[in-house]
Formats: C-alpha cells, sequence, structure tokens
C-alpha cells in the first residue's frame, strides 16, 4: 500500500478534534500524525521538525485562541512550504474565505461537512485539486463574478488550459477533467502548472478565483 496522506489538525476544540480524529482513523490512505489546540503550539513545533517530518495536509480551524488561523496562514506556508492548508471552519464570512483563498489555502469547508467530505477533500487537495464546501463555492463564484473585472492577465491562457481553468472552477479533480476532456491525466497537470504560472497563483482555488475576478471566467 502506498503511504497515507499525513495530516496535521489544529483546532482548539477537543470535542470536535475527537471528532476528526474518529472519522481519520477509519480511513487507510489517510493518517492524523498531529493536532494542536493553538496556532503558536503548532507553529514551534513545525520549526523543530525536519522538512520530511511535516505533514501532506492541514486541516486549519479559523477562530483560534492567540493568532487565529488567517493569522496562520502565512506563517504556516513559511516554515512547511510544501504543506497544503484546507481551512476547516464555521464561518461562511465572505472576507474570511476571500482572505484564506487569496493567502494559500487550497481548500474551504464548513465544519458541517460530513466525514466523507472531509476525506474527499484531503484526498483532492493533497492531489492538486481545490476543495470548497458546496455552499461557499457558490457563494464565493456569485460574489466575484459580480466584482468589477481587473485588468486580465499578462500571459494569454491557450484555448485548452481556460478548458481546464472551466472545470477546476467546477469544482472538478485532475482525474475527472482528464475523462470530461479526454485526455491523459498527465496532460492535465501540464495545463494546470502553466495556468499557476501564468496566473501567478499557488493553488486551483485561487487560480478559479483570479479567473473570476480578471474576466477570464
Amino acid at each position: 500500500m502506498e503511504n497515507p496522506i499525513t495530516v496535521m489538525l489544529i483546532e482548539d476544540h477537543a470535542g470536535y478534534r475527537e471528532v476528526i480524529t474518529r472519522a481519520l482513523g477509519r480511513t487507510a490512505n489517510i493518517a492524523l500524525i498531529s493536532q494542536y489546540g493553538t496556532a503558536e503550539i503548532a507553529l514551534r513545533e513545525i520549526q523543530n521538525e525536519k522538512p520530511n517530518e511535516h505533514p501532506d495536509l492541514i486541516l486549519l480551524d479559523l477562530n483560534l485562541p492567540g493568532i487565529s488561523g488567517l493569522e496562520a496562514i502565512p506563517w504556516l506556508r513559511k516554515y512547511c512550504p510544501q504543506s497544503k492548508i484546507i481551512i476547516l471552519t464555521q464561518s461562511n464570512k465572505e472576507s474570511d474565505v476571500l482572505d484564506a483563498i487569496s493567502k494559500g489555502a487550497s481548500g474551504y469547508l464548513l465544519k458541517s461537512a460530513t466525514a466523507v467530505q472531509i476525506k474527499e477533500s484531503i484526498e483532492g487537495v493533497y492531489n492538486g485539486g481545490a476543495s470548497l464546501d458546496p455552499n461557499v463555492a457558490k457563494f464565493i463564484l456569485n460574489t466575484l463574478r459580480n466584482r468589477p473585472t481587473g485588468a486580465p492577465p499578462e500571459k494569454t491562457l491557450s484555448a485548452r488550459e481556460m478548458e481546464v481553468l472551466t472545470l477546476l472552477g467546477e469544482g472538478l479533480l485532475k482525474k475527472e477533467i482528464a475523462n470530461r476532456l479526454n485526455i491523459g491525466f498527465a496532460t492535465v497537470a501540464y495545463h494546470i502548472k502553466h495556468i499557476y504560472e501564468k496566473l501567478e497563483v499557488q493553488n486551483a482555488a485561487a487560480a478559479v478565483a483570479k479567473g473570476y475576478r480578471s474576466g477570464l471566467l
């Protein structure tokens, strides 16, 4: 069996930490390797670890005592840049959603998400996709559509890259995009890499957001 996806949980509510621990404990391909009640403790431990000990993915609450989840994102990206971040919170505020994505979060889930949704989101983000709670996704896309468009990116996307970006906006993962467009998985990954470079973003959620802000989508 392949190595499991390693996950760190930063959540101050002990009862919810237990819920996530039980949910992920029943998943063979996901391993919860650490959990912390505050961002300060998590950041301290990360700095003491070797890079190969960092988690593949971090589940991060926003409403934390001390340093908030939003304030922690830049520090987490600095100290463990290879770790992807999924926000797992009760907040569906516009400012929180947009700030989290702009700061580098690859996913945004509400705590009403089921265990299956959380597991699928972890797998999807780990494999290069984005993960947005369905209600949050609908809200953020409507919000971005209704904003004045910004200047288009200097580097124009090709027709195929536009197709891929549009499907990313629909929440599809690389494998699903490959099936939809009848192209190889590696080809999709190649296009996504170039989309990120041209839009100057780091993940799928940010690419979709910029696509709407700039009027590409």
